[in-house]
């Protein structure tokens, strides 16, 4: 992981000098602010700003509802009543702002999530560094032959080695050859054309500002197991961060998301005539064959 010597002297000089203030402050988000955690290996995640904590959540649902909530006892039960029964807007009033550096690849994968306020580094403006991701041996796999977007079968040592060896040398002429298009020796190509040339494995850095709501429907996607594993340690990382910053909301989000499992009418219907003990089989369920196989491997979980 790398912070650049100005991003360091910021977070010196944030740290230095703290500000009083009448807001709201959640204790498990205070410890996280301005600290980078290593993700892969050159990447970060840090918290730049927060707003709102678990009592946000329910100050925003009891002035919705009024004395509809007058029969939940405690704050951690209404944010379990709410995230059970899919009331989102008293999760939207909890913000984060985030600091992420990533691999190219995987930013165009975030960004796909369109519920967030982004502000990206320029690679008009500035020079990109010549970082770039490179898995680890045990992270290369081959195609997978039942998931046309996802890995199969990890590569031997030898034909990995050879594999990173090809990525490491492509990615390090790419680089040379954007640092000779750019240089004032050189033809001294615009930045924005000279950029083209780079693999998508080199790193970006932006400012992600999410309310509560959207970011745990990110979690939700990119913290599970199916997910690609370079965009899934960043989810693991931010899942530590919301734990510490709105635990109730959290473990909520734990018990009725993130561990849970939703199933069609059809599903239903076939766990109801196995608990009368019917012979439920792939030719009588009603499903197609990829949803039966769906279906099995959530019973078989």
């Amino acid at each position: 992981m790398t912070l650049s010597p100005e991003q360091q002297a910021e977070i010196d000089e944030l740290r230095a000098t703290p500000q009083p203030t009448l807001r709201a402050v959640a204790e498990g988000a205070e410890k996280h602010l301005y600290t980078a955690y290593p993700v892969l290996d050159h990447g970060f995640v840090r918290v730049i700003d927060y707003m709102g904590d678990d009592a946000a959540i329910c100050q925003a649902a009891r002035v919705s509802y009024g004395k509809g909530t007058k029969s939940v006892q405690n704050d951690e039960g209404l944010i379990r009543y709410l995230m059970r029964h899919w009331h989102s807007t008293p999760f939207e009033m909890c913000e984060l702002k985030l600091h992420v550096k990533l691999p190219v690849f995987v930013a165009r994968q975030w960004i796909r999530h369109r519920t967030a306020n982004v502000n990206e580094y320029s690679a008009r403006y500035s020079i990109l560094d010549r970082e770039f991701y490179f898995p680890a041996p045990e992270h290369v796999a081959k195609q997978s032959v039942i998931n046309n977007q996802g890995r199969g079968d990890t590569l031997d040592a030898a034909e990995a080695a050879r594999v990173l060896e090809m990525l490491k040398s492509d990615a390090m002429r790419c680089y040379d050859h954007y640092e000779e298009l750019i240089s004032d020796e050189g033809p001294g190509l615009a930045r924005e054309l000279a950029r083209m040339n780079l693999p998508a494995n080199i790193y970006t850095q932006w400012y992600w500002k999410v309310n509560l709501h959207n970011l745990l429907h990110f979690l939700r996607l990119r913290a599970d197991a199916h997910a690609q594993y370079e965009i899934r340690v960043y989810a693991d990382e931010i899942c530590k961060i919301v734990a510490d910053w709105v635990p109730f909301a959290y473990k909520a989000f734990e018990d009725y998301r993130l561990g849970a499992v939703s199933m069609s009418s059809q599903m239903v219907d076939c766990v109801r005539r196995m608990l009368k003990g019917e012979d439920v089989n792939e030719e009588n369920c009603g499903m197609s064959k990829r949803e039966w196989r769906e279906f099995m491997a959530v019973l078989d979980e």
